[in-house]
């Protein structure tokens, strides 16, 4: 086996394992997505947020299967399971490129969306149902007061009746009359979840854009290994 072979043989190897990393990785990167939504479900009402995740879910299966496909193929040479390989992750890298097309243009939508949502949410707080837990969950835990800010609550039907701003609103919830501004966060919620929604798009980005890279060589290690198979097996002579 000639030197360019065995380099080749030894990054395909090599390759197939980071797809299996990979898969895991980005498994884990669809699931945190997809729970980051969850934990913000009753202000997020377009759906289409979650194709990404659902995109780098699948993926990720898939790319397990091709780290299988790709060390078997690779061991035994076989110009139809490198083939193989080389569609499997060609397929993959344009499911990587969509998802990423996807959070881009979601990312420029999540501002106007999402404020849309939270103030349908914010003004269906009555004290009792599930979007006053839902929102006081979200004041409380992200130490925020209103969509905007604490004035925001002076359009909902909630301070109209009760001339108050809720609780969760306050700094100290002991000592605390809901009608004083100082006692209040002065930031607002959107402000917050967008920015963590932002952020959770960023890291996606950035893991799908890394192994958008992986497979661009992997593809190239698939073309460089067929190639010295197929000019090495020309020069081989012919017994009898």
């Amino acid at each position: 086996m000639d030197c360019g072979i065995c380099t080749s043989k030894t990054i395909l190897l090599f390759l197939s394992l980071v797809f299996w990393g990979a898969g895991a990785a980005l498994a884990y990167v669809g699931a945190y997505i997809i729970m980051s939504y969850r934990t913000f479900d009753n202000f997020v009402e377009d759906k289409q947020s979650l194709i990404p995740a659902g995109i780098i879910i699948i993926t990720s299966v898939v790319m397990v299967i091709i780290g299988l496909v790709g060390c078997c193929s690779t061991l035994r040479e076989s110009k139809f399971g490198l083939g193989c390989f080389f569609l499997v992750i060609v397929i993959v890298f344009a499911a990587e490129v969509t998802a990423l097309a996807f959070i881009f243009i979601y990312q420029s939508k999540i501002n106007q969306e999402l404020q849309r949502s939270m103030n349908d949410t914010f003004s269906k707080f009555d004290g009792n149902n599930l979007e006053t837990k839902a929102v006081n969950d979200l004041q409380s835990q992200l130490k925020c007061c209103g969509v905007v800010n604490y004035t925001s609550w002076h359009n909902t039907p909630w301070f109209e009746k009760n001339k108050t701003i809720p609780h969760s609103c306050c700094i100290n919830t002991t000592q605390c009359t809901g009608t004083t501004p100082s006692q209040f966060y002065q930031e607002g919620c959107l402000e917050k979840v967008e920015k963590f929604l932002h952020d959770v798009l960023n890291y996606a980005m950035l893991v799908i854009l890394g192994f958008a890279i992986i497979k661009f060589f992997g593809m190239l290690s698939v073309c460089v290994i067929t190639c010295r198979s197929s000019r090495r097996s020309g020069y081989e002579p012919l017994y009898a």
